[in-house]
């Protein structure tokens, strides 16, 4: 048997590692899904507001309860999906730069999976606007664990829906 996690503690070692591209723990599952917003710095403002905010996870219809109103190092978060899973997180790292705005948060013990997601938005040379969503997970509950290939499916799919979200909150390009 595993051992139990105290309370508020992160459930895996590599805490901040989503600010390396491409890293994922041995054992654990990657993301990375990268979507077009929209051109330009109104875009881009607007995206990146939404994101630091939690608003982007709210029009996804998410339950956001956090301790700030604005992502920082050590908030805490926790999400709920579909009114019953609770999951709880910690913001390990943000960035706030002309170009490059998001956050990243980590499990803490009660979350269904462990690891890291991040969600960051940027504006390349040419004035187009990304949200890329990127993280590192594996299953920590035996419903995760007992979802197995269709658990990363929905992270897949939540991830995209991430991007829909932003670019109609930012006024980016249309479906």
């Amino acid at each position: 048997m595993p051992p139990i996690e105290p309370p508020n503690t992160f459930t895996y070692a590599d805490v901040g590692a989503t600010r390396k591209p491409g890293f994922c723990p041995p054992d654990f599952h990657p993301l990375h899904v990268r979507t077009r917003i929209g051109e330009g710095e109104p875009v881009f403002r607007r995206a990146s507001e939404a994101v630091l905010t939690w608003e982007m996870h709210r029009a996804l219809g998410v339950g956001i309860d956090a301790t700030a109103d604005r992502a920082a190092p050590e908030v805490d978060v926790t999400v709920t999906l579909a009114g019953m899973i609770k999951a709880p997180c910690r913001v390990v790292w943000t960035i706030e730069e002309p170009r490059r705005a998001g956050w990243a948060y980590g499990t803490l013990s009660g979350h269904p999976e462990c690891g890291e997601e991040s969600f960051v938005v940027d504006r390349t040379g040419d004035g187009t606007v990304w949200l890329t969503v990127s993280a590192f997970s594996r299953a920590a509950k035996w419903y995760a664990r007992a979802g197995g290939p269709a658990t990363r499916g929905l992270q897949h799919a939540y991830a995209r829906r991430c991007g829909v979200v932003l670019r109609r909150l930012s006024g980016g390009e249309e479906d």
